[in-house]
């Protein structure tokens, strides 16, 4: 596979040649064949990259399951390389070749003790076309690894939006939109040594992102101490194949657990914390955790989460620390069960850096408006919050979703992922000039004169319209004189239908 096929789009092509094996197997399920096959032809090529370097060093230290693990590759025994796999593509045993060549790399790595999924023999999988989606893979040209690593990252990433795409709500549960994920990385700029937490990690994008930015402002990706947390076993296994593929070193705790009950890493201090908690959840256990030490600002209520996630991230926040999150719009103004309170608390306690609000349709599996939340300790502008409303903002991509643009645009003009970033920075650096209905700083004052709401149309205001010169009287009679028209063309219409009814039996 070269580099100009990635271009062309090699990442829809596995999913479309994969999408020929659906057949009647529920959409999670497949999501494990497919994510699974992906992440056994990344850990192959990388293992036979390093074994014929053994080879030709000569040492005899290319069966030495040290010597890949020290490089932080996974070994793979010899029943589960692809050779061995591609081998057998076409042969009605595929299904069960492939299984044991997970089940073979799991015994050898406890790392990924039982993180691989082992459905392949299903009855319910056609064999032949499973063979011919594993030559797509076997045709891949894996001899760069830095490219191949990326190409199956970002395969990896595709075939995941695409099924956060088809399984809708569920498809939330483990896919953020990267629009969000690279807005929240932009304007929080995690840096080298750095260490980020995801306490809902989903299937880890929040991580790959850091990553990705650190890299592309010429640190080394290696540097980031990445932990995270997930609840859902088959999200927490997409996540540790996510994390291998694209070669970050994770923690996410030896098994899935309930980050309120169970929380994981209960001593941790992070540099950037980085989430989509499950929107206004409910019944998360409020009657047991009443006495909790994260509940500096206030009991969250048993009804709802949302302020349960804001405090349990700030507990787990460095000296100077930075939250990006995402929340339901309702976190915003809720006075309900305390949370009303709970925001007074935090909002007083100066760690509201800023406010985004977003607009619709980014989302997959919700349509509900929802907001970013930037909260920081030891803020640079102390007693300020920067208030964005960027609800008009991003463009339809299909019927139903919506993205942002990032980069430079083609008229020289930034994306809307750079300009929320700059936005941010120039607030920071003391320098930005607030636009009327687009952005507006705020002081702790200013909030508590509206009760510590922080809906951002409450503060940006409505965007001011060039005036187009016609005098009111004018415009007013114009307008006047072309709604009544409106009116009486109506109403022919109306008579028109009650015609055509009538015609053929009804009246109204």
């Amino acid at each position: 596979m070269t580099e100009n096929n990635a271009n062309i789009g090699f990442e829809k092509q596995i999913w479309d040649a994969a999408c020929v094996l659906w057949g009647h197997i529920p959409a999670a399920e497949y999501r494990k064949v497919i994510v699974g096959l992906i992440f056994l032809r990344y850990i192959s090529s990388a293992f036979k990259k390093r074994y014929e370097e053994l080879v030709a060093e000569g040492d005899g230290f290319e069966d030495d399951r040290d010597a890949y693990v020290e490089d932080n590759i996974f070994y793979v025994p010899e029943k589960a390389r692809w050779d061995k796999i591609a081998s057998c593509a076409h042969t009605p045993e595929i299904g069960t070749v492939i299984d044991e060549a997970m089940r073979a790399i799991e015994k050898e790595n406890t790392s990924l003790k039982n993180v691989l999924p082992k459905n392949y023999a299903s009855p319910d999988l056609d064999k032949r076309v499973l063979g011919e989606v594993v030559d797509l893979f076997s045709n891949m040209d894996m001899g760069n690894t830095k490219e191949s690593k990326d190409l199956l990252g970002k395969t990896y990433q595709y075939c995941i939006k695409e099924f956060a795409a088809y399984e809708g709500v569920k498809g939330g549960e483990f896919y953020t939109p990267e629009s969000i994920v690279k807005t929240i990385v932009a304007i929080l700029k995690p840096y080298d040594n750095c260490r980020v937490y995801d306490p809902c990690c989903g299937s880890g994008g929040m991580f790959v992102q850091s990553a990705d930015f650190i890299e592309a402002h010429r640190g080394n990706r290696d540097s980031i101490s990445v932990y995270g947390q997930e609840s859902n076993a088959d999200t927490w296994k997409m996540a540790k194949m996510n994390m291998a593929i694209r070669g970050i070193d994770a923690n996410f705790g030896p098994y899935q657990a309930d980050t309120f009950f169970n929380d994981l890493h209960p001593t941790l201090k992070a540099d950037f914390i980085m989430a989509n908690p499950p929107f206004n959840l409910s019944n998360w256990g409020q009657d047991k955790l009443k006495d909790d030490r994260r509940w500096k600002y206030g009991t969250p209520p048993a009804g709802n989460a949302n302020y349960a996630w804001i405090q349990h991230m700030i507990y787990h926040l460095a000296p100077n620390g930075k939250i990006g999150l995402v929340l339901a719009n309702g976190a915003l103004s809720s006075q309900s069960s305390g949370e009303g309170e709970i925001r007074k608390n935090i909002i007083q306690d100066d760690l509201v850096e800023g406010i985004v609000a977003l607009p619709t349709q980014l989302f997959y599996s919700v349509t509900i408006p929802v907001t970013l939340w930037f909260i920081s300790k030891n803020k640079k502008q102390k007693g300020k919050t920067l208030f964005i409303d960027a609800r008009k903002m991003g463009h339809m991509v299909d019927r139903k979703h919506r993205d942002f643009t990032e980069g430079i645009q083609e008229d020289g003009s930034l994306g809307d992922i750079d300009k929320l970033a700059k936005t941010f920075e120039d607030f920071q650096n003391g320098t930005l000039e607030e636009v009327k209905g687009f952005c507006a700083i705020a002081d702790i004052q200013d909030i508590a004169n509206q009760d510590y709401i922080l809906t951002p149309g409450r503060y940006v205001g409505i965007e001011e319209v060039e005036d187009d010169g016609e005098p009111f009287e004018e415009k007013m009679s114009r307008l006047t004189s072309e709604l009544s028209d409106m009116f009486v063309k109506s109403h022919e219409i109306e008579e028109e239908i009650r015609k055509k009814l009538g015609a053929i039996g009804y009246e109204i």
